[in-house]
């Protein structure tokens, strides 16, 4: 039987490429994956059958390396996240939250910055100094920069990245000045409401630049208990703060309440890190009080 990958799911139907002729088939699941609670994710290595009609069938998918729930999809190399630096605003809050998420699903995350030409001074920089330092790339583009461009093209070589982030980041434009056959809708920032407004609506491989890349809806949150993120995945999920954490007085410390905390003992000393702790603390309270909600119902 032939393999391939599922590169969109659509009303029930996945769309396997082939993976010698690279042709597309429009293929159905089997009803076994039903009984499994399994379902079949753009993403998927398969398996699978061409009956008469050149309609298929899938029949088995293979083992899976990671998965998302937002998107719905599987084998994801790295999480591109997108955010502008205005129009709107650059958003600490639901950067790290991102991150967290990410991190959580044990999937790569790579910063890149958009509309880097509206900037008339360099406030975006202590930021950027100071994500690079614990670790994380990032890329500062333009639509208008061929450089910048070409340097956001390199990060989608060879890999099936997800582009992720909030409406009216330029996700999309992104991809257009890449490829114009795209022809992703890219409605422009409503003034009136301070958005954008994003028709990406199912989820769907592109190629571009020797790479596969999702875009996906814009997000003006994460539900963490939706996504199964308990507090102390929280904490390892904030990786500049798990680093610190061999050095906390109590093994395990979730650097809220506990005392002698190396984490705490390192506020007022910086900024980025006092308002990325603040962040921390508000998605740790978040998914407390929800943890304790969700058990008053269940009682």
């Amino acid at each position: 039987m032939p393999k391939g990958l599922i590169i969109k799911a659509l009303s029930g139907f996945y769309y396997v490429e082939e993976e010698k002729t690279k042709r597309i088939y429009e293929c159905r699941g089997r009803g076994v994956f039903r009984k499994q609670n399994l379902t079949p994710l753009v993403g998927d290595y398969v398996t699978f059958q061409v009956e008469a009609n050149e309609k298929g069938y899938i029949n088995d998918i293979d083992t899976r390396k990671n998965e998302l729930i937002r998107p719905m999809i599987a084998n994801v190399d790295q999480v591109i996240l997108v955010f502008s630096v205005k129009k709107p605003e650059f958003n600490q809050p639901l950067l790290d939250r991102f991150l967290a998420v990410i991190e959580a699903s044990f999937i790569k995350p790579v910063i890149v910055l958009t509309k880097m030409d509206l900037l008339v001074n360099d406030s975006i920089e202590p930021f950027i100094a100071y994500y690079e330092a614990i670790g994380y790339k990032i890329v500062k583009t333009s639509k208008f920069d061929k450089t910048s461009i070409n340097n956001f093209c390199r990060l989608l070589d060879n890999k099936i990245s997800v582009l992720a982030g909030q409406s009216g980041v330029g996700k999309s434009s992104l991809l257009n000045a890449i490829n114009p056959n795209f022809e992703l809708h890219t409605d422009q920032i409503s003034l009136a409401l301070g958005r954008g407004k994003h028709t990406t609506r199912h989820v769907e491989l592109f190629k571009a630049a020797n790479g596969l890349v999702a875009d996906t809806p814009g997000f003006s949150s994460l539900d963490f208990q939706e996504l199964e993120i308990d507090i102390e995945l929280l904490a390892q999920a904030f990786t500049d703060f798990f680093k610190l954490s061999h050095e906390c007085k109590f093994r395990g410390c979730l650097h809220v309440n506990e005392p002698k905390c190396a984490v705490k003992a390192k506020l007022k000393h910086n900024p980025i890190y006092d308002s990325r702790y603040q962040n921390y603390v508000n998605f740790h309270e978040e998914i407390r009080s929800k943890k304790v909600i969700y058990k008053k119902k269940e009682d």
